[in-house]
């Protein structure tokens, strides 16, 4: 019986000390999980798809496989600059445009995603509820628009996994752990 009663208090007080060590920034640290799984896949995509297939586009309409990383590359810069408060060092659809071979729209998103971390790691939770400038106009809280910008990142990555498996290749978010 005592046995059971201290088993009981050392539960009870384990149970206490890890509620204690709760993190500091519990909302920052989700925002910064979610997009450090979205450049994961992003960047694991680049790497996935042949270079050869880059200019792959399932129907006319819509873009290739390398438009659509260098479209993330610049949308990335101009969510990550609004949430840091800074003008975009680069437009939106610029690497569209200018990054043309696989090395240059590989290094535009590799760049993009450096910027953004930037940003990402520099969120706590004190600062996430400011309001600063919207990355498309506007006004939106530094939160608000990093997780726009992760949703964003996840939207267009949905159609990356449609390209890859087209393919016959496995999305990064399904390749088996290593």
């Amino acid at each position: 019986m005592n046995v059971l009663r201290i088993a009981a208090v050392a539960v009870f007080a384990y149970s206490l000390s890890v509620g204690a060590q709760a993190p500091a920034n519990p909302i920052s640290d989700s925002i910064r999980a979610g997009w450090n799984t979205a450049k994961r896949n992003m960047l694991g995509s680049a790497k996935v798809m042949p270079q050869e297939k880059y200019g792959f586009k399932p129907v006319d309409t819509v873009r290739t496989f390398g438009q659509l990383l260098a479209h993330v590359a610049g949308a990335n810069y101009v969510f990550c600059a609004a949430a840091r408060g800074e003008k975009s060092p680069h437009a939106e659809e610029e690497f569209e445009k200018s990054a043309t071979t696989p090395a240059a729209i590989a290094k535009a998103l590799q760049d993009s995603v450096a910027y953004c971390d930037a940003a990402y790691t520099a969120l706590t939770d004190a600062t996430a509820s400011a309001i600063v400038g919207g990355a498309f106009g506007g006004k939106d809280s530094r939160a608000g628009i990093l997780m726009g910008n992760t949703g964003h990142n996840n939207e267009h990555y949905g159609n990356i996994v449609t390209y890859l498996r087209i393919n016959g290749l496995v999305p990064p978010s399904s390749a088996p752990s290593r």
